[in-house]
């Protein structure tokens, strides 16, 4: 693939992000293409060791904000006519409500997947902490000469410290896995703004 075409399918990948993005991204590209085959390389070459077109748009989108996009999806193409403003105001109670709606579900979806990770670092964090009272308090009762109270809370320490210990990587992986399903979503949601944009 040639630079123009690679600059051609780029362009039509970012036609949903805001025009000033999508053009200073173009002419990074484009710029770095043409500092590829100063150094040497072929047109072809530099291009793919750029990668697929599909990868770096795929990456902009991904450092692109929401926000962003979605400012610039709701930004009239051209001025409204009299009646489209009637009907917006008249329609305003439901897509308002909708919209307000949408946007407190999204929200509630975000807290209770953190608040359920939360969850399972405090039941973590209260196992070590308890893992170290049970320790502390079976050091008193071997002081005290209570070698049966002692051996109990020490079995309680080892109970406690190895659920702590067990329990430690599920409560890694469930933040790794919330964080990457969230970013999911965001992409989600910035490839529907996106695709509607490509389709208007």
């Amino acid at each position: 693939m040639n630079k123009q075409e690679f600059l051609k399918r780029l362009g039509a990948a970012l036609s949903g992000l805001p025009r000033a993005d999508a053009e200073e991204r173009l002419a990074f590209y484009e710029e770095m293409i043409d500092d590829r085959m100063e150094e040497g390389l072929s047109e072809e070459a530099a291009v793919a060791e750029i990668g697929p077109v599909e990868t770096v748009a795929a990456q902009i989108v991904e450092e692109t904000p929401l926000p962003k996009i979605v400012r610039e999806r709701m930004k009239p193409r051209r001025r409204l006519r009299a009646w489209e403003i009637v009907l917006l105001v008249l329609g305003s109670p439901i897509w308002l409500t909708l919209g307000i709606a949408a946007a407190a579900v999204l929200l509630a979806v975000y807290v209770v997947l953190w608040a359920l990770v939360l969850a399972l670092w405090a039941v973590d964090v209260a196992l070590l902490i308890a893992a170290f009272g049970y320790l502390t308090m079976g050091i008193s009762f071997f002081r005290e000469g209570n070698w049966n109270g002692g051996l109990q809370l020490l079995a309680c320490c080892l109970v406690a410290g190895g659920l702590f210990l067990l329990l430690l990587p599920a409560c890694v992986a469930a933040t790794k896995g919330t964080a990457k399903l969230l970013k999911k979503i965001v992409l989600g949601i910035k490839s529907l703004f996106l695709r509607k944009e490509s389709n208007v």
